[in-house]
Parts: C-alpha cells; structure tokens; sequence
C-alpha cells in the first residue's frame, strides 16, 4: 500500500507542531522529521515531544531523515542519531552513501561506506529499526547501479534505499526504479526542471508510471513531498491534492 506524507525539511522554517497541522490540513498521512531542525540529532526530549504531537494529530512517523554519512565519521555519531529515532519511534533512518559520486569515489572510499553501514545495520536490527540510503547526486547512489552494487555489498536485511526522480529520460528512470524495487524504501515526490520546481500536477504523466512500477514492490511505503514551489505553504497543499488524488 502506498501512503502519502510530507518530508519535513520542505519546511525548514517552520516549527514542528506548524508542519504537523499542515500536513494534517493536507490530508497526508505520515511524515519524515529531519535531523538538522525539527529533530536535532540526539536530542531525545524534542524526539519524544514531534512523536507525541504526530501521534495527537492521528499521524504517523513514516521515518527519520538523518544526515549520517556511514563511513565519514565526525558528528552525528550514528548512536545519536539512533537514540533520536528510538524516542521518535521511526521505523526507518535515512542515511546518505558518502559524499562522492561513483566517479570520484576510489574502493577505499567505498569499503569505508559500506564497512560502517554494516555496522549500524547490527546497531539498528537490535532497536527493531530499518535503514534506507538517500537516492542522491554526489552520493554512492547517484547512479543506479552504483546503488544496486552498494545494497548488495551490504546485504543486511535491514538496510534499503529511497528512491527519487534524476535527470534523465523517462525511460531511463523507469529502469532505474525496476532495479532499486527489491530494496525500495520511501520515494521522495517532487517535480522539478532542472532547478526549477514546479507544480506536482504538472508531472503527473511522468509520475503515474513511477508509482505504477513502485505498485508492483510487495509491503507498504510512504511517498512524501519533498520541496515545493517558493516553499509555499500553498503550493504544498496544491500538491498534496495531487498526490492524493493519484494514491485514491
């Protein structure tokens, strides 16, 4: 089943219990509180307070979108950041695969991202918690099949990817989403022209197939609205008719 939700660093100015109403207003489902404003890494008591107050608006806690880079080191350290989505009660952390595309990262770089994220699958299994790497440029996973190859390197059960539209065709990005399917965490939804976002209405033709294909992958997954035009509260109303409409 796919549910709707709303990543919460679209909304990077407002304070947590403004984006919960306004996800409530939407009629969106779930929500990914971020690590850098709303749910500051290892700060347990605002974790518990976003959890109670998702909880009251009849919400849920689709994940935490952490900003822990397996294998860099340096804050967060990754049992901060899984102390917060503990009290949070997020099923599932984001994390990110490096900070290099596949093209500048060497085998040493990569065994670093792959050895550490083995290591806190095991810290993440103990709390009943899932990983899933950001499907991102300037990451391990900007390509597709660096992102296959990195899964299975890992190969721990519970750690999975998002996936997001790149620039490329939709042909090309269909496939791209065919090979992450076994793996396939959240989607973040967006539609953007280059730097240029838009109206998600507008790519309505591109993201019926996506969710068409997401719809084959057996479970249940949240698409979230990440970034809308001018940051507008407005705009993401407008958009999460849409999606709305396009998950009925």
């Amino acid at each position: 089943m796919l549910n709707s939700g709303l990543v919460s660093v679209s909304f990077r100015k407002l304070k947590p219990q403004q984006v919960v109403d306004l996800v409530k207003q939407a009629g969106l489902t779930g929500i990914e509180w971020g690590g850098d404003i709303h749910v500051p890494h290892g700060d347990a008591a605002l974790a518990r307070e976003a959890a109670k107050m998702t909880k009251e608006a009849g919400l849920k806690v689709a994940a935490y979108g952490s900003y822990y880079y397996p294998g860099l080191g340096g804050a967060p350290s990754f049992e901060a950041v899984l102390d917060s989505a503990s009290e949070l009660g997020a099923p599932l952390i984001r994390i990110w695969a490096g900070k290099k595309s596949p093209a500048e990262a060497t085998a040493a770089d990569r065994k670093k991202v792959v050895d550490d994220a083995i290591r806190i699958a095991g810290l993440a299994a103990g709390r009943k918690i899932a990983l899933a790497f950001e499907f991102h440029n300037n990451t391990l996973t900007e390509t597709t099949e660096s992102a296959v190859r990195l899964l299975k390197e890992i190969n721990q059960a519970n750690v999975r990817s998002y996936w997001q539209p790149h620039e490329e065709p939709i042909a090309a990005q269909l496939q791209s989403l065919d090979a992450v399917l076994p793996w396939l965490a959240h989607i973040h939804c967006y539609y953007w022209a280059g730097n240029e976002r838009l109206p998600l209405e507008q790519g309505e033709s591109k993201w019926k197939q996506y969710l068409d294909h997401i719809r084959k992958a057996p479970g249940d997954r949240y698409v979230m609205i990440e970034f809308v035009k001018d940051d507008s509260p407005q705009a993401f109303l407008s958009d999460a008719a849409t999606l709305r409409k396009w998950l009925a």
